[in-house]
């Protein structure tokens, strides 16, 4: 019988590897996930799963025998591990791996939004340029004050990047940390100092919304949001309204509150890049997360530890 339950998609190199150390049933192959787990969930001793889809509630009451959860991405909010740290049952992650290719992904899109990069390459390949000429000149990406919501691992690499462009780096957390970059207790006061605000915060019920219409009305006209975090930090409606009133000048988006749904009125607007959560979408960066994301459950197996388990469960191996 099947011990180990895959949700999330995976490559081929992490089902080759899986099928050698468990039996693994993967949920699109089933036609009705409940009725089977009712029957053969007592079987299931370790669950695979990603940042988005996380452990729903109806899976994880129906495995009582679960050991281990590996979750194949850094964000972990849709796994509520206070239910799984009551069980005892420990989750993994996969941080360090997508740091640079995160934080490569939210430079790109400072970079697009500033130089309206997205707009002037439609402009030419519609072959507009030839018959209505250019478009109106755009803003630089150098010299700008940048503030970081959330400076951890993406944030610091993201803060490296964006030093050849002159930028001058202030960051908001939980905490002050050893840098030379200015600390932020309040947001809005981090938001009215800055150009230029980039979320890197992770989702939960602490960051919901933090990104609010204050916020954005203290970036001001001139101001950009850039969010690669979780799409819950910033509130969308807010964010539309200020984009629409001209009251913020531009936001480059590559997660949403409920994805894949993108609001009509972010897609449709000009001064609004969105890309579809592609911020660790390279082959390079996925197959680093997979490998690490079979690492942590087999290692589990094997000698009941983990490799990257969540800050909330490492007590859990102590």
């Amino acid at each position: 019988m099947a011990d180990l339950m895959v949700l999330c998609s995976t490559t081929p190199e992490m089902q080759l590897r899986l099928s050698g150390a468990f039996d693994v049933v993967y949920e699109h192959d089933l036609p009705d996930v409940p009725t089977w787990l009712d029957e053969h969930g007592e079987d299931i001793r370790y669950i695979l799963t990603d940042g988005h889809l996380g452990l729903p509630s109806e899976v994880l009451s129906r495995v009582p025998n679960l050991k281990a959860v590996s979750s194949y991405g850094v964000g972990y909010d849709a796994i509520d591990t206070g239910k799984t740290n009551a069980r005892g049952i420990p989750v993994s992650h996969t941080p360090s791996v997508l740091d640079e290719e995160v934080a490569t992904t939210a430079l790109l899109l400072y970079l697009s939004v500033m130089r309206g990069f997205v707009t002037q390459a439609n402009h030419a390949k519609a072959g507009r340029w030839e018959t209505q000429g250019g478009l109106p000149l755009t803003r630089s990406a150098d010299g700008r004050k940048i503030g970081i919501l959330g400076l951890g691992r993406i944030g610091k690499a993201l803060a490296r990047k964006l030093a050849p462009f002159g930028a001058e780096i202030s960051y908001c957390g939980r905490s002050i940390q050893d840098n030379d970059y200015q600390y932020f207790t309040s947001l809005t006061e981090m938001a009215r100092h800055v150009d230029v605000l980039i979320c890197i915060a992770p989702g939960g019920a602490s960051t919901h919304h933090i990104v609010n219409t204050d916020v954005m009305a203290a970036l001001g006209a001139n101001g950009v949001l850039i969010n690669v975090g979780r799409g819950s930090v910033v509130d969308e409606i807010a964010l539309a309204s200020a984009l629409n009133s001209g009251a913020l000048g531009g936001a480059g988006l590559d997660v949403f509150e409920n994805e894949p749904y993108i609001p009509k009125t972010l897609r449709e607007m000009p001064n609004v890049v969105v890309t579809p959560h592609i911020g660790s979408a390279t082959i390079e960066t996925r197959r680093a997360m997979g490998a690490l994301a079979v690492d942590n459950i087999v290692e589990h197996k094997a000698s009941g530890k983990m490799h990257t388990p969540v800050p909330e469960c490492i007590h859990l191996f102590n």
